[in-house]
């Protein structure tokens, strides 16, 4: 038997933008939740500020921004999900101080881009986005020159997470020789070889390939010092970030022949929507490929992202479940039978959960489990208590100091 809920799920408003995966639709379906405002166009912040309030969950990609005022409008959101693998266009600070849960699919694409790092490397070795132009100008250009198979070169990897790690793989079953270079220590898979520099890494190299996150740390990670640094005739890749690398410098490498091909999806300042209005230094340039940040943008990975962050979101909203949220702490919970569940969330202050025992006896509701957990600013405990529990007991329980929200989930 069906839960009854403090909220029913008919009532519960969504709103999805940027065209997401029918998988999502399905997966919000499944687990009974109907009203659904699905829009293929992002929104500006103006937009949302018109209507978010009216809304409890958001599903966006990578062109929705978040921002402080938006999140602060935003008084009946529950969660919010990034259907993609970053987080950087939601102010997750803000998020943080609000309580609300933020969950992301950082891993489902990582096939995706490692598949198009190696299928880039094959074309660019072969110098084929030059040899395409000349055939389209009608101008027949039959040679080996400068044509080199893969096998045999080294790939140096610039980050070795999941999509760096994937990549390796792959490269090494295609004949390449794999070295890598992480700020973290990171076993190797297969016959891959750490490097103990980033310097080291750039020396030895055939095809060098960024995967590394936006931070402080990695901003213009390569610049024209790290260029410089490479071997003549280097082929060079970002699907990354696009402020990890300098244009321009990127730009004046390959005009002089250091680098003698490249391929770069992400960019330092991306237009909004398709369509005209992309600019950079690079465009124009021979053999280089420029793709528009759809490294992970596969019809396979778009629908495991739509169906693994649908289920985070509903996971939370059916349980109180938090794994894979990049703001309140993560607990996994299940299904309890013959209880009331209570979520809290709240400031990390001591004191607010004898606060919370207290009114709890207060109201003479005896606890039948309690999970607690903490980062640096957020506290989140879930309470299995007896089902006598109110709505009294709720209102007494957002009066609790330091509380961000609280409600009885069933």
């Amino acid at each position: 038997m069906a839960k009854e809920v403090s909220f029913p799920k008919e009532k519960i408003k969504i709103l999805l933008l940027e065209g997401l995966h029918q998988s999502a639709l399905n997966e919000f379906h499944k687990k009974g939740y109907t009203n659904i405002d699905s829009r293929k166009e992002a929104m500006s912040e103006a937009e949302l500020l018109e209507c978010i309030e009216n809304y409890h969950i958001i599903g966006i990609r990578s062109k929705t921004n978040l921002t402080a005022p938006v999140l602060e409008k935003a008084k009946k959101l529950m969660t919010i999900g990034c259907f993609c693998i970053g987080t950087n266009q939601v102010d997750l600070k803000k998020a943080t101080e609000l309580g609300i849960p933020v969950f992301n699919s950082p891993y489902s694409n990582t096939r995706s881009v490692a598949e198009l790092i190696i299928g880039n490397s094959i074309m660019l070795l072969r110098g084929i986005p030059q040899k395409s132009t000349f055939m389209h100008d009608g101008n027949w250009q039959k040679t080996a020159t400068r044509s080199y198979e893969l096998r045999g070169k080294t790939i140096g990897i610039i980050g070795y997470g999941h999509i760096g790690s994937q990549v390796s793989v792959l490269a090494e079953s295609m004949g390449l020789k794999v070295i890598y270079f992480d700020i973290e220590p990171k076993l190797p898979l297969g016959n891959a070889n750490s490097v103990d520099t980033l310097e080291e890494l750039l020396q030895k190299s055939d095809i060098v390939t960024l995967h590394v996150p936006a931070t402080a740390q990695t901003q213009n990670l390569i610049g024209e010092k790290e260029f410089a640094l490479m071997k003549d005739g280097v082929v060079f890749q970002n699907l990354a970030r696009g402020n990890v690398v300098d244009i321009p410098a990127l730009a004046n490498a390959i005009k002089s022949g250091k680098i003698s091909g490249a391929a770069i999806d992400v960019f330092p300042k991306e237009p909004k929507q398709n369509g005209p209005g992309f600019e950079s230094e690079l465009v124009g340039l021979h053999n280089i490929i420029l793709t528009p940040h759809i490294g992970g943008s596969t019809q396979e990975a778009q629908e495991n992202i739509g169906t693994e962050v649908a289920t985070k979101l509903t996971g939370f909203l059916d349980n109180g479940s938090t794994l894979g949220s990049k703001t309140v702490p993560e607990i996994s919970l299940s299904v309890q039978q013959n209880t009331r569940r209570v979520l809290h969330i709240h400031h990390n202050v001591p004191g607010v959960l004898t606060e919370i025992n207290s009114t709890l006896s207060k109201h003479d509701v005896n606890i039948l489990g309690q999970y607690l957990k903490t980062n640096e600013t957020i506290g989140y405990v879930v309470l299995d208590v007896d089902g006598n529990a109110d709505l009294e007991l709720m209102e007494d329980l957002k009066k609790v100091k330091n509380t961000l929200k609280a409600r009885i989930l069933y």
